[in-house]
């Protein structure tokens, strides 16, 4: 299944066609292809190159992993992700390793690396599912994830699945609409909340 974006003006056809589904294919992710999905994580841009991301992943032939990374999602969650092949966690470096200085950017770096991920998942097949609903302390205590260091989010990786896998709730939400805001509500030019006129919709 596939939910291109219905975008106003062209853009790049790896970000057109992502998306976060929440049923997958059963079928493991060939390990040729994670090397791939993490490869370009490494390229992504950082403050000056500090790289803070850092990823726990778990596949599926790896019960007891799998079953440790799951239990750092919340419930509703992992009632889906359960069903992926691939799932993981994103853990940034909240210091500079050089200075041990705070990095104010750090989440915004570790985003950058996530976004990666996603549009190379995109480029091999597959989806990645990001979440916010996970349980960072519980993720710190059973992965032993030292100070320093923030559990950020969780994800889900696979080959995208057949919605009526899913729960009814779940699979409406699966095959509707895609919508964004439009970029003038976003894009500002000359004081905060003044729409720049690039973005301004056409009369």
């Amino acid at each position: 299944m596939e939910k291109p974006a219905p975008c106003e003006v062209p853009v790049n056809d790896l970000i057109r066609r992502r998306w976060s589904p929440r049923a997958f294919e059963s079928r493991p992710v060939e390990p040729e292809k994670l090397r791939s999905f993490f490869e370009a994580a490494r390229w992504a841009a950082s403050t000056m190159n500090s790289q803070p991301w850092h990823f726990i992943v778990a596949t599926k032939d790896d019960a007891d992993n799998f079953s440790r990374v799951l239990q750092t999602f919340v419930e509703n969650n992992q009632a889906w992700a359960k069903n992926a092949p691939v799932i993981g966690l994103s853990v940034a470096a909240t210091n500079f390793a050089n200075n041990g200085k705070p990095n104010r950017v750090a989440l915004h770096d570790m985003g950058q690396a996530d976004a990666f991920l996603a549009l190379e998942a995109v480029s091999l097949g597959l989806q990645l599912h990001q979440m916010g609903g996970i349980l960072p302390d519980k993720a710190r205590e059973i992965f032993g994830v030292p100070q320093g260091y923030e559990v950020v989010a969780g994800w889900a990786l696979g080959y995208p699945g057949d919605p009526n896998s899913l729960p009814d709730n779940l699979r409406e939400r699966e095959v509707a609409a895609r919508q964004r805001k439009a970029a003038s509500e976003f894009v500002y030019s000359g004081r905060w909340g003044e729409v720049a006129a690039l973005v301004k919709p056409k009369d």
